[in-house]
């Protein structure tokens, strides 16, 4: 599955050990987690993502918003990782938290939407794992909708990143129409859903998309872009 490139200090052991006394007492529930049926993943989680999400809720909406926009900067920018790393350390001094329970619960917000983006998930499919993981109606909200404003341009990017290092093999689309959504402006849009086949090693892998039309153009051109580049370099 693709993913996006970060720094292993960042990403690796979602479920560290945390300080008490900055984060408050764990809630989850032994083996919650693991019975949930999510849309982004399809592996039992660890216990402590669910009581991670939990955490969240202690969060005023300010600080919640700040912290998920930290989020979505470093999955546009993924090459940014010490950027990253140095906006939670601010984030925690300026709200008396400790670093590095603050990187560790990030390390278990990123496993889901960098999940959601390999299976394809939608920002109610979204919206409804969050509510699950424990997240109250309105932070699950705010995220999802961060997710939906900014899915085709994280889409685009691990695309991108797929074939800088795998074969396209096949690629198929098809076209449709919205009609049925929350936001009435977009009842009647022509949107693309987008399925590549890349080989990795000795086997093929199926990757997702759904773009507006617009997005789609953009996303062709990035493609012509990337064929001329390699071509020069040939």
């Amino acid at each position: 599955m693709f993913r996006f490139i970060a720094s292993d200090d960042v990403t690796r052991g979602a479920c560290a050990v945390r300080s008490p006394e900055v984060f408050g007492s764990r809630r989850a529930e032994e083996g919650k987690s693991a019975k949930m049926q999510l849309h982004f993943s399809k592996d039992a989680l660890p216990d402590c993502v669910s009581s991670d999400f939990h955490t969240l809720n202690k969060l005023s909406e300010q600080q919640f918003v700040r912290l998920i926009q930290i989020l979505f900067e470093f999955l546009l920018e993924p090459e940014e990782t010490e950027r990253f790393v140095q906006q939670l350390g601010e984030f925690a001094g300026q709200h008396g938290m400790g670093t590095g329970p603050l990187r560790n619960l990030m390390k278990s917000v990123l496993l889901v939407p960098q999940g959601a983006l390999r299976r394809n998930v939608s920002g109610e499919q979204m919206k409804e794992d969050l509510s699950k993981l424990g997240l109250n109606e309105d932070k699950a909200a705010h995220f999802s909708q961060q997710w939906v404003e900014h899915y085709a341009a994280l889409s685009r990017l691990a695309v991108r990143q797929t074939l800088m290092v795998n074969q396209l093999v096949d690629m198929e689309w098809k076209f449709g129409v919205t009609v049925g959504t929350s936001e009435v402006q977009k009842v009647g849009n022509i949107f693309l859903q987008l399925k590549l086949v890349v080989r990795k090693g000795n086997s093929t892998e199926n990757i997702y998309m759904e773009l507006t039309l617009p997005q789609f153009y953009s996303f062709l051109h990035e493609m012509e872009r990337a064929k001329v580049s390699m071509e020069c370099f040939s």
